[in-house]
C-alpha cells in the first residue's frame, strides 16, 4: 500500500517516509510525547455542545426529537414536583399564609421553593415543615441546574435553527452552508433569542399580574422583576387561584430563561476572547524561537503537521495531555512500529485487543 503513495503517514511532516518499511531505523515512537510547541495559554472554557459533526447536517436540521438526557431531566422534574406536591399537600396545615386551592397551593409552594423565589406568602410554621422545605430547596436548586444545562439549551438551539432557516429562506443555500453560519454565530443568536424570550415572558407576566391580581402596572412590573431574578421580597406576590396556577409554569420558565441568558452572555464574552486569541496567533509574525518550539522531532525543519500542532497548542485548542493521549492510541495501533498506520496494523491491533 505504501508503494502507490496512498498510505501516507498521519503526521507526514513529522515522520520520514523512508523509514516506513525499515523497523531497524524506525523513529523513536515516544519522541512526539513531549511537544515543545507553544506556551501554555490561559485556559478558556470549551464549548462541548459545539463539537458536533458537520458532515451530517440533516441530523441537526431534521425533525425535533428529545435526547435521552433531556427526557431524564424532564422525568426528574416531574418526579420532584410530584413528590413535593404530595408532601406539601399532606402537611398543608403546617404551612401558614394566604391560601387558595390546596393542590394549587402545594404545587405553587413547591415551585417557589425550587426556584428560590420565596415570596413569603406561604411559609412553613412547624419544625418538620421547615426541615422538609430545606430538603426541597437544595434538591430543587440541583434540578434547576440540570434543566438549565439541558432543557433550556436544547430549546434555544432549536429556535436558533429555525432563525437560521428564516434568515436564509430567500437564499439558495444548502444545509451545510446553514450549519456553517449557525456554528459561527450560535452564541450570538443564543443571547439574542434568550433575551427576546425573557422580555416576552416579562411582558406577559406584567400584563397577567396587572389583570388577574389587580395590581398597578408599575407594581406588576416590580413583582415580575422580583420573581424573575428570584429576589422575592414578598410584598407583591400571586394571591389568587388563577394567578398561582399561572405562576406554576411562568416562574419555572422565566427564572430558568434568565439563568440561560446570563450563561449565554458569559459564553459570548469567552468566545470573543478566544477568537481574539486565535486572530492574534494567526496574524503575529513567526520568529526563530517559534520554529524551534514547533520542531517536534528536532530535525531542523518544521513540517505541516508540526506547524498545525504548534498553532493549535498556541491557541489553547490542545494541550500536552491531549497530544500524549493521542500518541498513546497511535502507538497501540502501530503494531509494526513503522511510524505509520495501515489496514494490516488495524487488523492486528484489533485481534490483539480481542484476545485480551
Amino acid at each position: 500500500m505504501a508503494s502507490n503513495g496512498a498510505n501516507q503517514p498521519l503526521l507526514s511532516g513529522v515522520v520520514d517516509s523512508t523509514l516506513q518499511t525499515d523497523n531497524k531505523h524506525a523513529p523513536n515512537r515516544r519522541r512526539f510525547r513531549r511537544v515543545r510547541s507553544a506556551p501554555i495559554t490561559e485556559c478558556v472554557p470549551s464549548d462541548a455542545d459545539r463539537c458536533r459533526s458537520l458532515s451530517h447536517p440533516e441530523s441537526i436540521l431534521g425533525k425535533l426529537s428529545f435526547s435521552p438526557s433531556l427526557k431524564q431531566v424532564a422525568a426528574l422534574l416531574a418526579g420532584y414536583l410530584g413528590v413535593g406536591t404530595v408532601c406539601f399537600y399532606l402537611y398543608r396545615d403546617d404551612i401558614e399564609g394566604t391560601k387558595t386551592n390546596p393542590i394549587i397551593d402545594a404545587v405553587y409552594f413547591c415551585v417557589v421553593t425550587m426556584t428560590t423565589v420565596g415570596y413569603g406568602d406561604l411559609v412553613p410554621n412547624t419544625a418538620f415543615a421547615k426541615l422538609l422545605a430545606s430538603v426541597f430547596v437544595f434538591s430543587g436548586m440541583a434540578i434547576v441546574g440540570l434543566i438549565l444545562s439541558k432543557a433550556a439549551d436544547y430549546l434555544v438551539e432549536k429556535q436558533e435553527i429555525l432563525l437560521i432557516k428564516a434568515l436564509n429562506k430567500y437564499h439558495k443555500q444548502g444545509p451545510s452552508q446553514i450549519i456553517k453560519e449557525f456554528e459561527s454565530n450560535r452564541v450570538k443568536y443564543k443571547c439574542l433569542l434568550t433575551l427576546a424570550i425573557i422580555l416576552a415572558l416579562m411582558l406577559v407576566g406584567t400584563i397577567f399580574i396587572a389583570s388577574v391580581e389587580g395590581l398597578e402596572l408599575l407594581d406588576a412590573f416590580y413583582c415580575v422583576c422580583a420573581t424573575v431574578t428570584t429576589l422575592g421580597y414578598g410584598d407583591e406576590s400571586f394571591s389568587t387561584r388563577g394567578g398561582r396556577a399561572f405562576a406554576i409554569f411562568w416562574i419555572l420558565i422565566s427564572t430558568i430563561g434568565l439563568g440561560q441568558f446570563f450563561l449565554s452572555t458569559a459564553e459570548m464574552f469567552t468566545e470573543s476572547r478566544q477568537r481574539a486569541l486565535v486572530n492574534w496567533v494567526l496574524t503575529r509574525k513567526m520568529i526563530n524561537l517559534d520554529l524551534e518550539a514547533a520542531d517536534i522531532d528536532n530535525d531542523g525543519v518544521v513540517g505541516a503537521a508540526e506547524f498545525v500542532i504548534y498553532k493549535l497548542k498556541e491557541m489553547g485548542k490542545i494541550t500536552e495531555e491531549d497530544i500524549s493521549l493521542v500518541m498513546e492510541e497511535f502507538e497501540d495501533l502501530d503494531v509494526d512500529e513503522s511510524g505509520t498506520l495501515s489496514a494490516s496494523d488495524l487488523v492486528i491491533a484489533q485481534s490483539t485487543q480481542t484476545k485480551r
